[in-house]
């Protein structure tokens, strides 16, 4: 693997409207230094006098140089698949990009920090700033703020850091979008520009066809993992074809969930029914088992005709739901299917269950226990308000229930949380519930993690 130690100076300013004016590139394989490419660049604009003076580059010294355009070939081909590796790369690798994207290219490379790796790999040090630790770590800087001076230090300080764990540096290493893999009308400066907030998002094709509906915490992430991380054949097909992406904060991740489930139902984008996974593949189900008790059964939904009471994403997770029923209603494991026997079960020896499974209490007492379980999971007939995240620090996310009925969802202002109920009703935006929305609306009311139930 080889790796481009990269410095840049520039005319200043924001990463977008810099203009580089100097650079320096040194290829070494981590033990030592295989080629070198170091030019001055006419920046096409005149030099701030205070940039000169941090760097002594004027515009005098830069009038004859070449252009950016008549050497960005060659830089290309000089980094070929080298990891770009600069000391706080984020600048560096930005403004690198804007030169390329001014030309209508987009230069994408993976590449890695000096200054993020260095703290790990060598923490302790007061100051991470190219000069200081190069200082304490007794590297020579010769021409500090200019190219190929920082370059140089970069590359002395890399090799310390390869020699010192070559393992945990290469894990530093930062993959970006491969536009080989995706369409070359996408624009990567909106999928950049993504907020990495709750929320739901919407891939077009070049046809301005909906394609594809997905919801994450951290949509920004997760459309990146979209374009970046493709393994699959359907993935792969799927990221070729995207042109555009369109997003919707929600804040609340339920809200996002009920959002993702309408609007997929709505428009069935051809990538979602090729991709489809069910998220909550087992269910809670109850029975009679003959001898008048109400035993409750996890099972996976796709194998029966019935609803489910509740869901689960995985088995585990249905199981830790009946441990803690079995606690909270004085349940039976073995009617709750925790404990297979043909005799009592093992708590009955200890006295904490009162003898259903081998009929010592009446169906109709613990039935009772177990009505109250199911109840309390089907709300029915309850009117509440579940209270959840807003799309900003400003406001909440509000979802109703009305006689065991989900109503719909909307957003209150901070401020309006102390009014009447009316005015709570009035923020919602109706929506019909259908099987999966009371899924959805289920699972959060069991979970309660984050939220806040206010009955009316």
């Amino acid at each position: 693997m080889l790796y481009a130690v990269i410095d840049l100076e520039t005319t200043g300013g924001s990463i977008k409207n810099s203009k580089i004016t100097e650079f320096s590139i040194f290829l070494t394989d981590g033990e030592k230094i295989v080629d070198e490419f170091t030019s001055l660049v006419d920046p096409e604009r005149p030099i701030p006098y205070f940039i000169s003076q941090l760097t002594g580059i004027n515009d005098e010294m830069v009038e004859n140089s070449p252009k950016f355009y008549e050497l960005a070939k060659e830089i290309i081909e000089f980094i070929g698949d080298a990891v770009f590796v600069a000391h706080n790369v984020g600048f560096d690798y930005n403004v690198l990009r804007g030169e390329y994207r001014s030309l209508g290219f987009e230069f994408r490379s993976e590449h890695l920090c000096t200054v993020k790796s260095a703290r790990k790999i060598i923490p302790g040090h007061a100051s991470y700033s190219l000069g200081k630790l190069t200082d304490e770590l007794g590297i020579e800087l010769v021409g500090r703020h200019r190219a190929r001076g920082d370059a140089l230090a970069t590359v002395e300080l890399f090799h310390l850091l390869y020699q010192t764990d070559k393992e945990k540096l290469n894990s530093f290493i930062q993959s970006d979008i491969i536009p080989k893999h995706l369409h070359p009308g996408l624009d990567y400066e909106t999928i950049e520009e993504i907020p990495k907030s709750t929320g739901v998002y919407k891939f077009y094709n070049e046809d301005n066809r909906l394609i594809y509906i997905g919801k994450s915490k951290n949509i920004k992430t997760r459309v990146q993992q979209h374009l970046k991380n493709v393994k699959t054949k359907k993935g792969i097909n799927m990221s070729k074809e995207i042109v555009r992406v369109e997003y919707d904060i929600t804040g609340s991740e339920a809200i996002a969930l009920i959002h993702e489930s309408n609007l997929i139902k709505k428009h069935q984008p051809h990538f979602n029914r090729q991709l489809r996974k069910d998220k909550y593949p087992y269910g809670l189900f109850a029975f009679d088992d003959g001898k008048g008790y109400v035993n409750l059964h996890l099972d996976l939904i796709k194998k029966r005709a019935d609803q489910p009471i509740t869901t689960f994403s995985n088995r585990n997770e249905g199981n830790g739901f009946l441990e803690r029923a079995v606690y909270d209603y004085n349940l039976c494991k073995k009617l709750v299917g925790l404990y297979p026997t043909k005799t009592a079960c093992f708590q009955y020896h200890t006295k904490e269950c009162k003898g259903a499974c081998i009929g010592e209490e009446a169906p109709e007492d613990y039935n009772q226990r177990v009505k109250r379980l199911i109840d309390r999971l089907n709300f029915e007939l309850d009117n509440f308000f579940i209270i959840d995240k807003g799309r900003n620090q400003t406001e909440l996310g509000l979802l109703m229930v009305e006689r065991g009925t989900f109503i719909g969802y909307g957003y209150l202002p901070k401020e309006m949380n102390d009014r009447s109920i009316e005015t709570w009703k009035e923020a919602i935006d109706r929506y019909q519930e259908d099987r999966d929305i009371r899924m959805i609306i289920n699972r959060m009311v069991r979970i309660g993690k984050g939220i806040e139930i206010r009955k009316f």
